[in-house]
């Protein structure tokens, strides 16, 4: 069912687009000539349509880097603002903007941290990011132009400094456990094991604190804690918040309860103040665990085990195992709703823990990139973008969280003045430009990510369609699969081979009087895949979406 074809060097053509930034003062695989070289595009006159449900294009935002509005060297709200007819200008049928539809926001409350995730006031907005008058705002230009802005909530942990727990250290010197100190894991040290990090206080007490000592825990069990916390969702939700990420599920459990339990009270009640929430969970262990989280009702938990350059899709691109990653994929989504029915998965590449993707792939070469994109974005679920990703941004060092979290690029020519936690000057410059430059490169990684996302919002079966079964080609390097929604099915069709082009035959049994539906290639934007005779030519590192015309 399969042949290879010669290989030529396909041709690039440039073309103009203008881009106003945010800043302060490998070439691709060969690919075959194919028949359809010359094919008109498949989705050029094909209706997209914005999303109204859960299901996103998300984006994540890590605030101090991505755009500085007043020259502090920190990001901020106002920089956002500034930035978001680039991740969408409301229209998803200009193809002037990314096509963003979801944002994730790191914390953005007050923190003595540059990373915010230990708070001292969960009612307010950092200073160094602005107010809550220009949270407000960037909430109605978010729901303006059909975005759903979801904030990192941080229920796992505190800040040593709010005041709540000021208080329950005072009491516990008072010996008072029966006060603030509820709030919180404070025992006796005999209580905790020689594993236990914890925050040292007086009279032989200790508060439980795995990730720093100055980041104490709440006793997610405790009645005022559960009072607090839904008085904190309250707070936000009632400000426009379309929902959370919630920040280190894995550790949501005490002597008491489970992740479970708790994720199932607190989903229960932020929907009983907003039934529309939309909920996404940091669970970084095995499906196991992952599983079970699942049945507390949640939306999404990250797949952890999906991301990264070690993880099952970036690994299998470099070893162009095809069939493995779609059959991977589907049984882990099928596992997942067998726990919630509901469960929309939640595939990423990398992000704000983790270093960017971009190291991996960019000695690869630019179509390395591409094609990841294509293949993790493009199964059902909602994908998380990590600011930079769509332009190849590179993490400066390996080994220092804030490397992960240099400032975004929007013009490679006058480069931000921001400073994440003592990087110091270190940027990366993407090998291809910033936003401004890619965008005047049709055959940019920028323009590729926003082709994606306009081919998902013009066929809403890949995004919210289930993954009814693999298609096998007697090839291992392709990766084939069927997305089914509302009776509509898709075929979806990767080529993982880094240089062969794939001779496929197309047959009625898979999808009757199949028609290319879109296509995604890596070499150039302007080839186009056609079915001839039954049979399609897929380019190298390339992907073809299938429909009936029926």
């Amino acid at each position: 069912m399969k042949r290879t074809v010669p290989l030529l060097l396909l041709v690039s053509i440039l073309f103009c687009g203008i881009f106003s930034g945010c800043g302060s003062n490998s070439t691709s695989a060969s690919e075959p000539t194919s028949s359809t070289e010359n094919t008109a595009d498949p989705i050029e006159n094909i209706k997209a349509n914005a999303s109204t449900d859960k299901y996103r294009n998300f984006y994540e935002i890590f605030v101090n880097s991505f755009c500085d509005s007043n020259g502090d060297q920190t990001g901020d709200l106002k920089g956002i603002i500034s930035q978001l007819d680039y991740l969408n200008d409301g229209d998803p049928n200009t193809g002037d903007d990314l096509g963003i539809d979801g944002i994730w926001l790191t914390p953005i409350m007050p923190s003595k941290s540059y990373h915010k995730y230990d708070v001292e006031n969960y009612y307010d907005i950092d200073p160094d990011f602005g107010t809550l008058k220009d949270f407000d705002t960037l909430v109605s230009e978010c729901h303006k132009r059909g975005i759903k802005l979801i904030i990192d909530l941080v229920l796992n942990h505190i800040s040593s400094k709010n005041p709540l727990y000021e208080k329950a250290v005072e009491d516990v010197e008072q010996n008072k456990l029966d006060g603030n100190a509820e709030y919180f894991e404070i025992h006796q040290t005999s209580y905790f094991d020689e594993d236990t990090q914890y925050n040292l206080l007086s009279n032989g007490y200790a508060c439980e604190a795995n990730f720093s000592p100055d980041m104490p825990e709440w006793n997610l069990n405790s009645d005022k804690t559960r009072a607090e916390f839904k008085k904190i969702a309250g707070f936000w939700l009632n400000r426009g918040v379309d929902g959370f990420r919630l920040d280190a599920c894995k550790y949501y459990t005490n002597k008491s309860t489970d992740g479970k339990e708790f994720l199932s009270w607190f989903y229960s009640a932020c929907k009983d103040i907003d039934p529309d929430v939309y909920m996404v969970g940091e669970d970084w262990t095995d499906d196991s665990d992952i599983e079970e989280l699942y049945k507390s009702g949640i939306d999404s938990l990250f797949a952890f085990k999906f991301s990264q350059s070690s993880g099952t899709i970036i690994s299998n691109l470099f070893t162009q195992s095809g069939s493995s990653t779609v059959r991977k994929v589907m049984n882990y989504d099928n596992k997942m709703r067998e726990s919630n029915k509901n469960q929309i998965n939640a595939l990423f590449l990398s992000n704000h823990d983790q270093c960017r993707i971009a190291n991996s792939l960019e000695p690869k070469g630019l179509s390395y990139q591409k094609f990841a994109a294509s293949v993790y974005m493009l199964f059902p679920g909602n994908p998380y973008i990590y600011y930079g990703e769509e332009i190849g941004i590179k993490a400066p060092n390996t080994t220092n969280d804030a490397a992960f979290r240099t400032p975004m690029i929007f013009d490679s020519d006058n480069m931000p003045d921001i400073y994440v936690n003592g990087i110091g000057d270190e940027h990366d410059v993407p090998a291809h430009g910033g936003v401004k430059q890619q965008l005047n490169d049709k055959n940019s990684l920028l323009n590729f990510y926003r082709r994606i996302i306009k081919i998902k919002n013009q066929n809403p079966e890949i995004a919210r369609g289930k993954i009814t079964g693999t298609q096998s080609f007697d090839d291992a390097k392709i990766g084939a699969f069927y997305t089914e929604y509302k009776g509509s099915t898709l075929l979806i069709i990767h080529n993982f081979s880094s240089e062969e082009s794939k001779n496929l035959k197309i047959t009625d049994d898979m999808i009757k009087n199949a028609e290319v539906r879109a296509d995604l290639v890596t070499a150039d934007a302007d080839t186009h895949i056609a079915i001839n005779d039954g049979s399609i030519i897929l380019p190298a590192q390339s992907t073809v979406i299938l429909k009936s015309s029926e």
